[in-house]
This record gives C-alpha cells, structure tokens and sequence, in this order.
C-alpha cells in the first residue's frame, strides 16, 4: 500500500511562491528579450527591408514562431529544462523580429503608454488570479472558445478587411485575454504542485507558465494598441 506523504502547509506556500517568483522572472527577461530585439530591428533599415520587403522571409518567422510555440508545449516532457529554456528565449527574440513592424505603424509614445495600460491591467489580472478563493477553472472552455472565435474571425477578415469585424475582434480579444491572463495566473499555483521535489520538473513548468504569460500580455497589447495606438 502506498504511503501518502503530507507537507506543512508553510512548505507548499513556500515552493509555490518560489515557482510563482521564476515563472514571472521568466516572463519578464523574455519581454525584455522581445523589446530590445523588436527596438534594434525598427531602428535598422537594412533588417526592416530584408524582414519587411521579403513575405517569404516575414512569413517564415511567424511560422517558425507558431512551430516553436507549438514545439515547446507539446514536447515539454520530454526536453530538458535548459533546451526549454533556449527555445523559450529564442521564440523571444523572434517575436520581436515581427513586433518590429508596430513601430513602423505606431507612435513610440502611443506604443510606450499602451504598454504601460497593458502592463497595469495584466498585473491587476494576476494578482486577481492569484488572491481569489474562487476556481477559475470554469472559464476555461470560454476563453479556449472565444480565443478560437478570435483566431478565426481575424482570419476572415484578411479577407473582408470589414471594419466592423475589425472592431469586433479587438473588443473580444481584450475579453479573452485579460480572462486567460487571471486564468493562467492561477493555474501557475497548480503548476507548482505538480513539480514539487523535483526540481528539473519545477524550471520546465516555469518555462511554460512563463510562455503562457508571455502570450497573455503580448495579445493583450496588441489588442490595447488597436484602441490606444496612433498611427504614423
């Protein structure tokens, strides 16, 4: 017979909050990584023509950041925490080789205060997901359905180029977001459970509840800078 073994609960508080403390130290260094890419990139004529004047190269980094994302989640067992790391960082500074394009269509300012609107409600939004006593379990199938709705009626549009639609998919987007950014904040306490005593389990599970983060805050903005940005 199996002999359960029971922590004190001083223990669990303990390692979540130092899981809690990687994942976001994570997050962080991979914003940073997206931005001093993303700035370096605008300022370069020579990378904005080879990224921008080229769909073959423009359009095979977004596919190798989706394979990358796509990668990262599915083989997360199986890779070791230091290569989850790298493709973490790498899929990082690729995702700023595409962002660069916001400062060729945006003002520097109206980009700095949507980020800080942004930086403000997804911190709002974490520290909700982590203070309630409510299970945030149940939003899950409604977020996953309105980011799917959103996936797809933003590639419609690509075609309809329909303003309404436009509108629309920004307003549920912001929605969608800022549910799965309270969502995922929670769900990182669960994480840290998941990995303890382990701790080659623990750095993999910070890796991909940084990823998931990470992906919150750069939608949310994105989402915000279609109301806040103004246009070059």
């Amino acid at each position: 017979m199996d002999r359960q073994i029971y922590y004190p609960k001083e223990r669990i508080v303990a390692v979540q909050s130092d899981f809690i403390l990687r994942v976001y130290n994570w997050m962080g260094l991979g914003l940073a990584t997206t931005a001093v890419v993303s700035l370096f990139t605008a300022s370069s004529p020579a990378m904005i023509s080879m990224i921008f004047g080229s769909p073959v190269v423009f359009f095979g980094l977004i596919v190798g950041e989706l394979g990358l994302v796509i990668a990262l989640s599915a083989a997360i067992n199986r890779l070791r925490a230091s290569t989850a790391v790298m493709m973490f960082f790498l899929y990082s500074a690729i995702n700023g080789l595409t962002l660069a394009a916001i400062f060729l269509a945006y003002t520097r300012a109206s980009i700095s205060t949507t980020f800080f609107i942004t930086a403000g409600t997804f911190g709002a939004m974490s520290l909700y997901g982590h203070a309630t006593r409510k299970d945030l379990t149940s939003w899950s199938s409604f977020l996953t359905m309105g980011l799917i709705g959103v996936v797809l009626a933003s590639l419609v549009n690509i075609f309809f180029q329909s303003e309404a639609i436009y509108w629309v998919i920004t307003y549920a987007g912001i929605i969608v977001f800022v549910g799965l950014t309270a969502y995922d904040a929670q769900q990182i306490k669960v994480m840290a459970l998941q990995g303890f005593g382990d701790e080659e389990a623990a750095r993999k599970g910070a890796v991909i509840g940084a990823l998931r983060l990470y992906l919150d805050f750069i939608n949310l903005f994105l989402m915000l800078l279609r109301l806040f940005g103004r246009r070059e």
